[in-house]
């Protein structure tokens, strides 16, 4: 299971996020954008994805993933379970979360660093 503090290490490592509590969730932004945010019981984490693709991605795993609240739908947003995953499972949601608030002049030469790691 994952936890606020899993969060919170796989997106503050990643360039230009910032953590804001707003309405007691967690929120994690570049800029004005969030894209990841921990609701306040820490059970759901809603995260940017491509709202196109979000039926698919639902009922590949509905065990752990759902539709984001009413008010969200509107936007490329999915929720997940958190008690569903781990902390390695949910370091690649969070990189393609922040790939989709992030400017590409951020996003190219992070992610050309990490080809440099491994």
């Amino acid at each position: 299971m994952i936890t606020l503090d899993d969060v919170r290490a796989a997106a503050l490592r990643l360039p230009r996020t910032e953590e804001h509590l707003i309405r007691e969730y967690v929120k994690f932004k570049v800029g004005r954008i969030v894209y990841a945010s921990v609701s306040p019981d820490e059970t759901t984490m809603g995260f940017a994805f491509p709202r196109e693709e979000r039926d698919l991605l639902i009922a590949s795993a509905p065990e752990k993933f759902h539709l984001p609240r009413t008010s969200d739908l509107r936007y490329n947003w999915v929720s997940l379970r958190m008690p569903a995953f781990t902390p390695k499972d949910l370091a690649p949601l969070v990189l393609d979360a922040w790939l989709m608030a992030v400017p590409k002049s951020v996003a190219v030469p992070y992610l050309e660093s990490l080809q440099g790691e491994g």
